[in-house]
């Protein structure tokens, strides 16, 4: 069979022990890792992903395969065209290295942060290209445990009410307000402290930056009592690193949290 094989393999929030079996058995499976090198900056990021192949994976014939990421154009006001024009250079990455470094048979690999269905455009982009018809290949997706539900656990806290829905959503959207229609919401790729807006809420908030890595930094409180110091830390991280990841899960108070 020499139609080439894509795996898109979730590897968890950031501790190597979040891989799941069926994540490890697809790491064993491929022959080329492709890692997107986002600089100097994200280097610890390239570097677990050396970590967990070195770590889980029985044969040593494998290839890592590098590419510099495009970065996202951040200096005008409409944000989804400005995504839509990453993936597409992103895409013209991809094929390249789907092209170039994947002999027919072979089996290669992305490995995304968290999990491929949340916040990322792994699969969008492997669709693009398939769409577009100038590559064939067969790809797969496997799941992995996300920052949402890493969070959750270190914090020890559900993340809905019984009964209820939980939202999803981003700080750009939150700055819009919290939602009417909900108990309970997490907010990823919060550049700007949207939660700061919101102390006027009687809401708490679990917050945590990197979780999973040797730099888990978790914090939580009534959001009017913690969201400065929350701030703060998240300035301090941010400067320290170069970069900041973090995920956040705002909870109404008062919430009957019982079966009806």
């Amino acid at each position: 069979m020499n139609t080439k094989r894509i795996l898109v393999i979730g590897i968890g929030a950031g501790d190597p022990d979040y891989l799941t079996v069926q994540a490890i058995n697809a790491l064993n499976a491929a022959d080329v890792f492709f890692v997107m090198d986002k600089g100097p900056a994200k280097e610890k990021l390239v570097a677990l992903r050396k970590e967990i192949c070195a770590r889980f994976i029985k044969n040593t014939n494998y290839r890592i395969v590098e590419a510099a990421s495009p970065e996202r154009r951040r200096d005008g006001a409409d944000y989804r065209a400005a995504v839509e024009e990453l993936n597409r250079e992103k895409q013209r990455v991809f094929e390249r290295l789907i092209d170039e470094e994947l002999a027919a048979g072979q089996c290669g690999a992305f490995l995304v942060w968290g999990d491929p269905a949340l916040y990322d455009s792994t699969i969008r982009i492997l669709d693009a290209i398939l769409a577009e018809g100038r590559l064939t290949f067969d790809f797969e997706v496997i799941p992995g445990i996300s920052s949402v539900q890493a969070l959750a656990a270190k914090h020890r806290v559900p993340l809905n009410f019984i009964g209820r829905p939980v939202e999803i959503t981003t700080g750009r959207r939150l700055a819009a307000g919290f939602p009417e229609d909900a108990d309970s919401v997490v907010v990823m790729l919060d550049a700007q402290n949207a939660y700061r807006d919101l102390a006027g809420e009687d809401l708490d908030i679990y917050w945590g930056a990197y979780v999973g890595t040797p730099d888990e930094i978790l914090l939580s409180g009534r959001l009017s009592e913690v969201k400065e110091e929350i701030a703060r830390v998240r300035g301090e991280a941010r400067d320290a690193n170069g970069w900041i990841m973090d995920t956040y899960l705002l909870r109404r108070r008062g919430v009957n949290d019982q079966e009806d």
